[in-house]
C-alpha cells in the first residue's frame, strides 16, 4: 500500500501469494520497507482491488490504523 496526501486514498502497491508473496516481501525488507501482515485486510483489498487501484472504500478504516503504525515506526 503506498499513499500520498495529494491522492484521494492509499493505492494498492503490490499483490502476490506464496512464492510471489515472499519476493515482495524480500524486496520490501531490503529495501526497509515496514511491513504489516493483515490477511484479513488483504482479502479485502484483493475483492476491490487490483496493483495500482486505490483502495475500496471499505478498507480505508484499517488502511488508516496500518499507515499511522507504519508513520509512527518510521519516526523512531
Amino acid at each position: 500500500m503506498t499513499y500520498n496526501a495529494g491522492l484521494p486514498a492509499p493505492r494498492v502497491a503490490a499483490l502476490g501469494r506464496d512464492g510471489e508473496a515472499l519476493r515482495i516481501l524480500a524486496i520490501a525488507r531490503e529495501a526497509g520497507v515496514a511491513i504489516v501482515e493483515d490477511p484479513a485486510l488483504v482479502a479485502l483489498i484483493e475483492a476491490g482491488a487490483g496493483v495500482g487501484d486505490f483502495i475500496p472504500p471499505w478498507c480505508w478504516e484499517a488502511a488508516a490504523h496500518i499507515l499511522a503504525f507504519v508513520r509512527t515506526k518510521e519516526q523512531r
